[in-house]
């Protein structure tokens, strides 16, 4: 069973997903920050894939790309440093990002050596679902990889039917239609669209995104998902730390409620 499904699947609490980007704050920090994500006891790990335009991302993300940029990061040097990922990491782990690379690297390429390294799934937002479901499912389902699809509150009924069929694993319900970080908190607009997903009775579990920063909202997102996912106050901590692991751990345990 793929490791997203079997962490659905016995979940007893609310599920943290972290989004990271890889080679920031440094271009060596990339295990560096995951292992201290799952000693803080994060239930899955979301490595950003840097691009020079990620058009979905806020300032934060935005800046964090572009640093790991120009530290040299590229596709063939993230797979270097997560030949050993599954030495150490046992949660969960995504790769999040923009379809160009990936077309740059090659799909069926690019999907062997996720499948190699131990990578459970993609969040592609740019990948068109018509051409993801033409070109690319048969590859994705070949190499055991789930292509997690986004959801927003302008997403009509029935797209997130068609989404709810072809999906595997969860389904990423963004919270507004702002980019990551534009805000924080949960209004309650968002609660009502929250209410609106969870009634439809989707056979897929749903993680919120966008907004996420503290226990409180954390929770709040979680009362009609099966979790919520943290990015940018993640990207923005891990910018500004002194003592890199320590406040990872802090960071993680505080959103769980540990702390």
């Amino acid at each position: 069973m793929n490791r997203i499904s079997a962490l659905f699947s016995k979940a007893k609490e609310p599920i943290l997903n972290v989004y990271t980007t890889a080679g920031y704050p440094h271009f060596e920090d990339t295990m560096t920050v995951l292992t201290a994500l799952q000693e803080g006891g994060v239930d899955i790990i979301e490595i950003g894939m840097p691009y020079s335009d990620p058009v979905a991302d806020g300032e934060t993300i935005q800046q964090s790309n572009q640093a790991s940029l120009d530290q040299g990061m590229t596709v063939a040097h993230l797979f270097t440093q997560l030949k050993d990922l599954r030495q150490t990491i046992t949660v969960p782990v995504l790769l999040m990002g923009y379809i160009n690379p990936v077309l740059q690297y090659g799909v069926e390429a690019f999907c062997a050596k996720c499948a190699a390294i131990g990578i459970d799934g993609l969040i592609l937002p740019d990948l068109p679902m018509a051409e993801y479901e033409r070109e690319y499912k048969a590859i994705f389902e070949a190499h055991g990889l789930f292509n997690i699809f986004l959801i927003t509150p302008q997403t009509t009924d029935e797209r997130i039917r068609h989404i709810d069929s072809v999906s595997n694993g969860f389904i990423y319900m963004v919270s507004s239609a702002s980019t990551t970080g534009a805000k924080t908190g949960i209004s309650s607009d968002q609660e009502t669209y929250f209410e609106r997903i969870a009634s439809m009775n989707l056979q897929n579990p749903r993680l919120i995104g966008f907004g996420i920063s503290d226990h409180s909202s954390f929770m709040k997102a979680s009362k009609n998902a099966s979790g919520a996912i943290i990015g940018s106050a993640f990207v923005k901590l891990i910018g500004q730390a002194t003592d890199l692991r320590a406040e990872i751990v802090d960071f993680v345990q505080s959103i769980k409620g540990k702390k």
